[in-house]
């Protein structure tokens, strides 16, 4: 008998719902260990659903679980309105609403990456924050420069060899000396580090198909490029290419409409027709608008000529036919000052 089994996962501890033939029932607290949580999936069946929140441990969570069940549901917490908007909100009410909305097919569920998209995700947002702590400690002595009156750096780079060789002879304080100081020693460290996340992430741009074509679009760097296929993931489990036309890299301009186009990830089963919304315009001029062939009615009545302008140009309008001819313009005249 199927069972879908809701999980209001905490730092410590998740809250077990069980609904079985439209029944909810608790099931009690279990630790998120990973021994309390193999010993809770030994208890549950092939024909079982789990379903947990997005949250910071679901995804070690779900990887536990998945073994043993037919199915693990990660929901996204930003959709799951009977939840968030709940008048009564506890552990055991979030865990059943989401047992009951598995069980219903509402729940609004989000991709689970698999172990190598994780790991690149966990690398781009380490880089990330490595930028975001240079940029913090760059600041942090541009304001040492500004409250003692230090004209700027003539050099272009302040943090480089010429800039810190001024900067070594300016006349600041002893305490902002020794500030300067360890500042830039910091500064060190987290180039060090990002050096060496550069150097991983660029080996692993080197293996992905994905990141290569992602290069070939102009502006478009390495780390913009990993920071896209982190996000993404799998691009074949789109169902249509609008899914991801809007990144998807082209070696040939968009032509007609019933152009096709290739896979992202290279497989020709993938292949379909051209979005509508193409990232580049066809070759040719552009075509005029049509829909305004209607001149204004009147000089006085302003929403009326604003309307005969915007509307249609009838189908027996011999002006029409064919042709395309926008309203002039009339400026209504001016009467004695």
């Amino acid at each position: 008998m199927r069972r879908c089994i809701g999980l209001d996962v905490h730092r410590e501890f998740a809250q077990v719902a069980i609904w079985e033939a439209g029944v909810v029932r608790q099931a009690g607290r279990i630790q998120t260990t990973p021994e309390a949580l193999r010993e809770f999936a030994e208890n549950l069946c092939a024909s079982d659903e789990v379903v947990l929140e997005a949250t910071g441990n679901t995804y070690a969570i779900a990887r536990l679980l998945e073994r043993q069940v037919g199915r693990v549901v990660v929901s996204n917490p930003q959709k799951t309105r009977a939840i968030a908007e709940a008048k009564v909100k506890t552990d055991k009410v979030d865990a059943a609403v989401l047992a009951q909305l598995l069980a219903a097919g509402f729940l609004p569920s989000v991709w689970l990456p698999d172990e190598a998209t994780f790991a690149l995700r966990r690398q781009v947002t380490r880089r990330a924050h490595i930028v975001r702590q240079r940029t913090r400690l760059k600041n942090q002595v541009q304001s040492i420069l500004h409250r003692n009156l230090v004209p700027r750096c003539p050099a272009a780079d302040l943090f480089g060899r010429k800039g810190r060789a001024w900067l070594a002879t300016q006349d600041l304080p002893r305490d902002e000396q020794q500030q300067v100081g360890a500042l830039l020693r910091q500064l060190d460290f987290h180039g060090q580090e990002l050096r060496i996340v550069d150097a991983e992430l660029g080996r692993v741009g080197l293996e992905r198909e994905e990141v290569r074509r992602l290069l070939t679009i102009p502006g478009v760097d390495a780390t913009v490029a990993l920071a896209i296929v982190a996000a993404v993931g799998d691009f074949g489990r789109f169902s249509s290419p609008s899914g991801w036309s809007a990144i998807w890299v082209s070696t040939r301009a968009c032509g007609s409409p019933g152009a096709t186009q290739p896979s992202m990830g290279g497989s020709p089963s993938r292949a379909g027709p051209m979005p509508a919304a193409c990232w580049s315009r066809p070759p040719g001029p552009r075509p005029r608008p049509p829909g305004r062939c209607v001149p204004f009615t009147s000089v006085s009545g302003a929403g009326a000529a604003c309307r005969s302008r915007w509307s249609p140009p009838p189908a027996s309008s011999p002006r029409c036919a064919g042709t395309w001819s926008r309203p002039a313009r009339t400026t209504p005249s001016r009467g004695p000052r």
